[in-house]
């Protein structure tokens, strides 16, 4: 594998419209239509099912299935109540921020378009210092500029309307990509080059690849868990991100060390099998691709379980891409980090053997 960025300019740039592309978890077929795309030259179909997941696939006759998989949706806030004054609270989809959203610009979805908004907050002026208010779900609200609820519901918006943050992709000191919703498009790009260099390469895999980009897994995994069922795949190598544990206020002790530039972590899991894992680690040693490890209690909180646990237990295996400032609207991952995301997937892609079971018995 050349030491040149395997991220032309082409790769850069649908990475951008992917990112800032809203994508919130049961919303997802917008951003969908846009990966298929670029993964079309790629592949030899797709399979796509009820709630949105898509799925790119490689040689599709192959009974030996081996899955690559990120997954599409970002956190987002539903409309819950809107106020006879025209403001509106809301309740969380997925794990979003309470406490970042005070000041942040908004974007609500509704059948009309966008209806711009902001979380207002009261002026540092008329807060008590002795008795300060933190944000949380119950003093945040969205303000779009009405004085009524009827002015409101005019403009399109109703409870259950979905709202995102606009923030976008930017490059930051050349190397850092910056953008909400990183966590997980980012893995949905990640394994979109990989299929990428397998056909540039030429390379002819001797199984199915079925490339994966799953829906709502900010809410339990629920994509994943839906179309593994529908692949019934023999191995699974899930991405998806993790805590750079190197910013401040976060406890090593307690959620490990990663940080950004030092490489793809490699978890340790009960769910994680773990021959697959060895062979992930191998194959950075061999390519001399560098990588973190980590390790999970009980379950990795990743699509990884939702692979690992089906059908009677599948080869599952997770690569994580670390990342700071997870869940808010500055996420930060390093280009080399992302690149050798891509390097270990593809290399340990061609490393699996036509029917391998990874059983720990034979």
């Amino acid at each position: 594998m050349s030491k040149e960025s395997i991220l032309d300019q082409e790769s850069i740039d649908f990475l951008e419209k992917y990112l800032n592309n809203a994508s919130p978890t049961g919303y997802e077929s917008e951003g969908q239509k846009l990966w298929m795309e670029y993964l079309k030259p790629y592949v030899d179909e797709f399979i796509t099912d009820t709630y949105g997941t898509a799925v790119g696939v490689i040689n599709p006759e192959a009974e030996f299935k081996v899955v690559i998989e990120g997954h599409a949706d970002e956190i987002s806030w539903y409309v819950n109540y809107i106020t006879d004054d025209g403001l509106i609270y809301v309740i969380r989809n997925g794990g979003s921020d309470h406490q970042i959203a005070a000041s942040k610009r908004v974007n609500i979805h509704t059948k009309k378009g966008i209806v711009k908004g902001v979380f207002g907050w009261p002026a540092i002026h008329t807060r008590k210092n002795e008795k300060e208010q933190s944000p949380k779900l119950s003093n945040i609200c969205i303000d779009v500029g009405c004085s009524t609820k009827e002015e409101v519901e005019k403009l399109g918006v109703h409870v259950g309307c979905v709202i995102t943050y606009p923030d976008e992709f930017f490059i930051l000191n050349e190397n850092k990509f910056v953008c909400r919703a990183l966590d997980n498009r980012i893995g949905g790009f990640m394994v979109a080059q990989v299929a990428k260099l397998l056909k540039e390469n030429g390379k002819e895999l001797p199984f199915g690849l079925y490339i994966t980009n799953s829906v709502q897994e900010e809410i339990g995994l629920r994509g994943a868990e839906m179309i593994t069922q529908r692949i019934k795949p023999n191995v699974a190598i899930v991405t998806d991100v993790t805590h750079d544990t190197t910013t401040p206020m976060i406890d090593q002790k307690s959620n490990g060390l990663a940080k950004i530039g030092d490489g793809p972590v490699i978890s340790y899991a009960p769910a994680v099998q773990n021959n697959l894992r060895e062979l992930l680690i191998d194959t950075a040693e061999e390519k001399e691709i560098p990588f973190q490890r980590a390790a999970s209690s009980r379950f990795t909180g990743t699509d990884t379980d939702a692979f690992a646990y089906s059908n009677g237990g599948v080869a599952s295996a997770l690569i994580s891409l670390p990342l700071r400032y997870m869940h808010t609207t500055v996420e930060m991952v390093h280009k080399e980090d992302v690149e050798n995301v891509i390097k270990l997937i593809y290399e340990s892609v061609l490393k699996i053997k036509n029917g391998e079971t990874f059983s720990y018995f034979d």
